[in-house]
């Protein structure tokens, strides 16, 4: 396979994770636990469903990219850039988490959630280095 069209591909995987990372508290923590997952991603500095977003939106935009629908170097550039906000949001909503938040939500997974947060930075970077490789692929870094 090409490695021109390989990086977008990790990309949207990479989005795709992203956005399933945010879905699997929603599954885990029971309905009856009150605030529950609301409680868990309005605890930070920033809720990282904004991320969430923008992995939708560089899913579109590695995909365009990815199938020639619009210029792969604007494409490269605006995942890149994408998987920037991502992986910023997600560090810093998981770095200003309280540690008190886990075990408050009344969860039977409270190890899952200890690295939860750290995952989806993992794989905000993740998205950043996709974006990146296929900008030098691209010739563009």
């Amino acid at each position: 396979m090409d490695r021109t069209r390989l990086a977008p591909l990790v990309g949207i995987v990479g989005c795709l994770l992203y956005a399933g990372l945010l879905v699997v508290p929603y599954l885990l923590v029971p309905a009856s636990s009150g605030t529950g997952v609301g409680l868990y991603y309005n605890a930070g500095g920033i809720n990282p469903i904004v991320g969430g977003f923008f992995a939708l939106i560089a899913v579109v935009v590695f995909a365009a990219g990815r199938e020639r629908r619009t210029d792969p170097g604007f494409a490269a550039g605006a995942t890149l850039v994408l998987g920037l906000f991502m992986t910023g949001i997600a560090l810093f909503w998981a770095s200003t988490v309280p540690t008190g938040v886990v075990p408050g939500i009344g969860i039977e997974a409270p190890t899952y959630f200890s690295v939860h947060r750290w995952v989806l930075g993992g794989v905000g970077v993740l998205v950043s280095v996709a974006g990146g490789w296929w900008a030098s692929r691209l010739g563009l870094l």
